[in-house]
């Protein structure tokens, strides 16, 4: 049997034999002057796609220019040591990325001599690199024939075709790849962009679309139909679950402890608050601490907090605690401490013993007995990158040992100045 082209399950295909010249000129007068656009080098190009999955661009532009500047090329990101990336990282979401920017460094050092390799196949082999994100730096940095396809794409796309296939099932996303493969223009790279300018801009999800402003309106197939809304069409997300936690504030000797979550899992490898499974009230937040060799001096109930991932929803009480000197030096285990998802921690999995120490251990040595961290809150805002998830409770920080009585929450202003403001906790997809 003959296989069908992919684009035979578009319909009104013929539509995008005519959109590059008005795109274009559209793109020319109106693109948005964005740092990486300034100065499109490879490195430029390919750090700003990484940073604009599921991520806004307003959110991303102060985030590009910090991580370049401490950061300005491929040998740089691949040297980094893992605190200063995920601080450079921090607040922006999505911590794999970051990751993988960095093991594709070191692949590109490794194997290609430093140089971001220029072909789309090249490219398609490094880590977090995927179809869309190699299209994009092959055709803007090295003016490569391919197309990028991203959710603004697919969006133009199926309004312009009025095309009602699922934009989340791969066929669809290849068949639209090959579609616009065999009839982009010679400047590949700008009319990528001006795909995705369009639907970032003027192509808006559901009823938002400015459609008289649009330079395709006269060819948009959904417009002439009234079908703006109802396309593109893709499922029902999934319900997110609901986890309870408690998150406790540590605080001994003027420093606060941090712990790493463990290696795999929601959060892999990052430094958060200690935190234990369910809502525990104070008597059994005051056991369970006394059980890890901790002697709860204090105790301020903290307000509830909410975080929502893509999956998870967290819904967190908190604890302030003074800790006075623990009942001993050695190691302590910690029952059921997070990981958020059940499903991401290994099966037989026991809780690991945790190590009392003053000063910071080395990433793997915590990793390995998941240590407490004892830090100031000074060091935490200059060297580690606590994630957003957590960021309610950044002003209740500890600066200081409490004086505090149990009534109430205390003074805020313990917190240092960097932790009064918080980051965005919703990462949608670019516009």
């Amino acid at each position: 049997m003959t296989k069908m082209p992919q684009e035979n399950i578009l319909k009104n295909i013929k539509t995008l034999d005519v959109i590059a010249a008005p795109l274009l000129r559209w793109f020319h007068s109106e693109k948005r002057a964005l740092p990486w656009r300034e100065e499109p080098t490879p490195y430029r190009v390919w750090v700003s796609e990484i940073m604009l999955q599921q991520t806004r661009v307003e959110a991303v532009k102060p985030y590009f220019e910090r991580f370049v500047a401490a950061l300005p090329d491929v040998r740089a990101l691949a040297r980094a040591d893992e605190d200063t990336l995920m601080k450079l990282w921090e607040g922006l979401g999505y911590y794999s990325r970051a990751r993988h920017l960095q093991s594709a460094a070191r692949l590109i050092c490794s194997d290609h001599g430093g140089e971001i390799p220029a072909h789309f196949d090249d490219l398609l082999a490094l880590p977090g690199i995927g179809r869309y994100t190699a299209g994009a730096v092959a055709s803007i940095a090295f003016d490569e024939r391919r197309p990028a396809v991203d959710g603004n794409v697919l969006r133009v796309i199926m309004r312009l075709l009025a095309c009602p296939a699922d934009i989340l099932k791969e066929r669809t996303k290849r068949a639209v790849e090959e579609a616009l493969l065999a009839r982009l223009p010679e400047n590949a790279g700008d009319f990528n962009q001006a795909l995705m300018e369009l639907g970032a801009l003027i192509c808006l999800p559901r009823s938002a679309a400015r459609c008289s402003v649009c330079p395709l309106e006269r060819l948009c197939l959904a417009k002439e139909a009234g079908l703006q809304a109802e396309l593109p069409k893709k499922p029902l997300p999934k319900r997110r679950r609901t986890e309870k936690l408690t998150i406790f504030l540590l605080a001994k000797n003027g420093k606060i402890a941090l712990e790493k979550r463990p290696a795999q899992g929601l959060l892999a490898g990052l430094w958060g608050f200690p935190a234990m499974e369910g809502h525990l009230k104070k008597k059994e937040a005051e056991e369970a601490l006394q059980a890890i060799g901790l002697i709860p001096a204090k105790l301020h109930a903290l307000p509830t907090a909410q975080h929502i991932f893509s999956h998870i929803t967290w819904q967190m009480v908190g604890w302030r605690v003074e800790v006075a000197s623990p009942s001993c030096e050695g190691e302590a285990t910690l029952p059921q401490l997070a990981p958020a998802a059940k499903e991401y921690a290994m099966a037989d999995a026991k809780a690991a013993p945790l190590l009392l120490r003053e000063e910071p251990a080395s990433y793997h040595e915590a990793e390995q007995r998941r240590s407490l961290l004892w830090v100031t809150a000074q060091q935490i805002a200059d060297t580690y990158s606590i994630p957003s998830a957590y960021r309610s409770y950044f002003p209740y920080i500890p600066a200081v040992p409490m004086t505090h009585s149990d009534e109430g929450l205390g003074d805020k202003s313990t917190a240092p100045p960097a932790f009064q403001g918080h980051d965005s906790t919703n990462f949608k997809a670019r516009s």
